[in-house]
C-alpha cells in the first residue's frame, strides 16, 4: 500500500508567548495552518488577535518570551519583516498608513519586482524586472476587479483613502503579490457592505490549494463571503475553543460570554472541538 505524503505545514505556532511593554498579551498559544487551508480567529476586544498578526509579521515592538514560530520549516524569528513578505507571508493591516509622496503605482511595482525576483531566485530562474507599462495592465486588472478607482494609482499610498479605499488597497496589494499565506486583520472594519461583498469575491476567488488565509475579525460577517475551515476563539491570549464554520454562528447567537462563561468546553485540537459543536443547541 503506498504511503500518503505527509503535509508539510505552512505555518507552526508552538507555545508561543508574546510581551507588548513588559506585558503579557499572547499566553502559550498554539496554531498550525497547512497549505489550502482557512483559519479565522475571533474574540473580543483585548483578546490578542492583533498582537498575533502584528507579531508573525514581524514588529519589533511585539517581543517573543516564549515558544517558536516556523514558516514552512524554517524559524521565522530570524526572518526580517521584508524577508517575510518576500517568502510568501502578507499582513492586511486593520489601520493602513498613509505614505505621503509615494505614488500607489510606484510602491506596488517595487515590491511586486523584488517579490517575484526572489521566487525566481530560488526556482534557478532568470528574472526580469516588470515594465511600467505592464505593470499598470495588470495593476488596472487588479483594481477594476474590486471596484477601486482608477486615478487612484497615481495617488501617493492611503492618503485621502476612506476607510473602505484603504481596505481595498491591502486586497489589491494581496492579489499582486500572491502569497502563501494572508493575514487579514479585521479586513471587515469600516467597511460598508456593498465594498465587503467585493471583498469577500476577491478573497475567495484568490484562494488556491497552496493559499492558505488566517482572518482576523471581531464579527462573523466577513465569513458569509468566505467560509473557514477552522474558526478560533482567542481570549486572554489563548486559543480557547475550535470548532468548524458553524461556531461562527453560534457566536453571532450566543457572544462571547457563552465561551467565558464555560457552558462551551474549551478545545484546542480541533477534532474534539468539531464533535463538540453538533451538540450545541
Amino acid at each position: 500500500m503506498k504511503k500518503q505524503k505527509k503535509i508539510l505545514s505552512l505555518l507552526s505556532i508552538k507555545n508561543l508567548s508574546v510581551e507588548v511593554g513588559y506585558k503579557k498579551i499572547i499566553n502559550e498559544l498554539n496554531l498550525e495552518i497547512k497549505p489550502g487551508e482557512i483559519h479565522a480567529i475571533m474574540g473580543p476586544n483585548g483578546s490578542g488577535k492583533s498582537t498575533l498578526a502584528m507579531t508573525l509579521a514581524g514588529h519589533p515592538f511585539y517581543k517573543i518570551s516564549q515558544g517558536e514560530i516556523f514558516w514552512l520549516g524554517e524559524d521565522l524569528q530570524l526572518m526580517k519583516p521584508e524577508t517575510r513578505l518576500l517568502n510568501g507571508i502578507f499582513l492586511a493591516f486593520q489601520y493602513p498608513r498613509e505614505i505621503p509622496g509615494v505614488s500607489f503605482i510606484s510602491f506596488l511595482r517595487v515590491c511586486y519586482n523584488n517579490v517575484n525576483k526572489l521566487r525566481a531566485e530560488q526556482l534557478g530562474k532568470e528574472f526580469v524586472p516588470i515594465s511600467l507599462y505592464a505593470f499598470k495592465s495588470l495593476l488596472l486588472a487588479k483594481m477594476k476587479s474590486i471596484d477601486f478607482p482608477a486615478h487612484f494609482m497615481n495617488r501617493a499610498i492611503n492618503e485621502g483613502f476612506s476607510g473602505g479605499e484603504k481596505k481595498k488597497s491591502e486586497i489589491i496589494q494581496m492579489a499582486l503579490f500572491e502569497p502563501k499565506l494572508t493575514i487579514l486583520d479585521e479586513i471587515d472594519s469600516g467597511v460598508d457592505i456593498d465594498a465587503l461583498r467585493l471583498i469577500g469575491g476577491v478573497i475567495q476567488g484568490f484562494k488556491k490549494s497552496d493559499r492558505s488565509l488566517l482572518i482576523i475579525t471581531h464579527y462573523p460577517r466577513i465569513l458569509n463571503y468566505i467560509q473557514p475551515d477552522y474558526v478560533h476563539v482567542m481570549m486572554n491570549g489563548k486559543i480557547v475553543l475550535t470548532g468548524d464554520y458553524k461556531l461562527a454562528k453560534i457566536l453571532e447567537k450566543k457572544g462571547y460570554a457563552y465561551v467565558a462563561g464555560g457552558k462551551a468546553q474549551a478545545n484546542v485540537n480541533g477534532k474534539a472541538g468539531l464533535k463538540l459543536l453538533t451538540n450545541f443547541s
